[in-house]
């Protein structure tokens, strides 16, 4: 089974910039469309964007025009620029595929703390 962790999260400021990493095991082309989740304390976990094999990509509306999800298929990675954040992007944000049919275990997660 694919392994997948994240990185990159932290604190900063509203207003500022995180690029999030997510490392597959191996290849996330056999996953398909690949995915960014967050999940806020005592709230469900939420779709936030999602990337098809050729690079479509679809966007939450709570963050459109301000993240931006890509995939490396050579790296096996997905990536998530966040910029202009907010203090309610906090959340612990995990990668997996999008379709639950190719759902990997879920990772750690990576924190990320928006301050006002």
């Amino acid at each position: 089974q694919v392994q997948l962790v994240e990185s990159g999260g932290g604190l900063v400021q509203a207003g500022g910039s995180l690029r999030l990493s997510c490392a597959a095991s191996r290849s996330i082309f056999s996953l398909n469309a690949m995915a960014w989740y967050r999940q806020a304390p005592g709230k469900q976990r939420e779709l936030v964007a999602h990337i098809s094999r050729d690079g479509n990509t679809s966007y939450a509306d709570s963050v459109k025009g301000r993240f931006t999800i890509s995939r490396d298929d050579a790296k096996n990675t997905v990536y998530l620029q966040m910029n202009s954040l907010k203090p309610e992007d906090t959340s612990v944000y995990y990668c997996n595929a999008l379709d639950i049919r190719y759902f990997a275990g879920w990772g750690q997660g990576t924190q990320v703390t928006v301050s006002s």
